[in-house]
């Protein structure tokens, strides 16, 4: 009989819940989601640890298993914001990019007023770096459709930024 390989993964535990943690903080800013998020992440790697062929675990790998939790999260309450902004009828406008060098603080703050769907692509492109396919394969959207959430996720940011929310 085999051991079970999420024995690999409780050795590791220790040293990866900081990093996996902190990860997930920095860029969902709330407490008690990344808490939440940090246990969705480690019993999602329980699960793929035993299926064949499983990675080797590690913090690198344990991380990219939360950015999948939080793009997850992100994509579960936009779907609720979507449907919400549909029975009150609002509507995005489409603008081109904006490019600018901002202050950090004020750029988190921005950021954080932001909806989710929007602070995951902006995260996920700009914090993480992720080239755009990538960010599209995270939130489960094609390249095309990622893109123009980028334009719309600028522009909010710019207006929210600039002050010309609610203007």
């Amino acid at each position: 009989m085999r051991p079970d390989p999420a024995f690999g993964l409780l050795k590791l535990y220790d040293a990866a819940l900081p990093h996996v943690y902190g990860y997930l903080l920095a860029r969902c800013r709330d407490a008690t989601l990344a808490e939440d998020l940090t246990a969705e992440s480690f019993l999602a790697a329980v699960h793929a640890v035993r299926k064949p062929d499983a990675p080797e675990p590690s913090v690198a790998w344990l991380i990219g298993v939360a950015r999948h939790k939080l793009a997850d999260h992100w994509r579960r309450v936009e779907r609720e914001q979507r449907g919400l902004r549909l029975l009150d009828g609002d509507e995005e406008p489409v603008e081109d990019p904006w490019d600018v060098a901002v202050d950090k603080i004020r750029a988190r703050e921005v950021l954080d007023a932001l909806g989710p769907h929007h602070r995951a692509a902006l995260t996920l492109r700009y914090l993480d770096g992720l080239p755009v396919p990538e960010v599209a394969r995270y939130l489960d959207r094609t390249v095309h459709a990622t893109e123009a959430l980028l334009v719309r996720a600028r522009c909010a940011f710019r207006r929210l930024y600039t002050g010309e929310e609610g203007s």
